[in-house]
């Protein structure tokens, strides 16, 4: 959780917003419920790219299972998500087994041998700036411009990361202000202009809204 921010300025902020008052009323309270590590933000972003999160979820899956290590305890089997050396030395064929397009194995597997090679690393990426950092990341194959917000979202809580080309947030926004049809890009833009600094919590707080409708 993102326990270290002091999410007050944003609070008095979307009170005074249409849109985001009911909801910063509702779940007073709510904070980003981060992915710690950094390559499993990444995996997992990249996996979850212009998908159903049902299919998401069991591509996932599929990848724990088959590649992470299994953990015995009371009659239960659990799985740790799969270590960077071991998805830096697949092949390509291993993760086309498991249903990942071409461009999705290539992906995952290019930012683990950034992360093997010393290329890339969660220290690196903590100590830069949100502008850096997201260059940074934008810079790996397979990483745009909503992966990059998601990951700095989720896993360092900056609180301006924007996954502007978000599906739900897309659908939050239409369902919220009942809209016919979703909201164009530019649409929801203007519409985070007023967030400037909270767009990160702008846009959890959207998302959550999506398990009540």
């Amino acid at each position: 959780f993102d326990l270290e921010t002091d999410i007050k300025p944003f609070y008095e902020m979307a009170l005074k917003d249409e849109l985001l008052k009911p909801l910063v009323k509702k779940y007073f309270g709510y904070r980003i419920v981060g992915i710690v590590d950094l390559f499993e933000s990444l995996c997992w972003a990249i996996i979850g790219q212009q998908i159903n999160l049902n299919f998401a979820y069991m591509l996932k899956q599929r990848f724990i299972m088959q590649f992470g290590e299994r953990l015995l305890w009371n009659g239960k089997t659990y799985y740790l998500f799969p270590k960077i050396k071991k998805i830096a030395a697949l092949e390509i064929n291993s993760l086309l087994s498991l249903q990942f397009s071409k461009q999705k194995a290539n992906y995952i597997i290019d930012v683990a041998r950034a992360f093997e090679s010393g290329n890339l690393s969660q220290h690196q990426i903590a100590g830069l700036s949100f502008e850096d950092a997201k260059e940074t990341l934008l810079k790996l194959k397979g990483i745009g411009n909503w992966t990059a917000n998601y990951v700095l979202m989720k896993t360092f809580h900056h609180p301006n990361a924007f996954p502007l080309e978000d599906a739900g947030l897309e659908q939050a926004i239409r369902r919220n202000l009942n809209l016919i049809e979703k909201p164009a890009l530019q649409m929801i833009e203007n519409i985070f202009k007023k967030y400037e600094g909270w767009e990160a919590y702008g846009t959890l707080y959207l998302w959550r809204s999506l398990s009540d409708l």
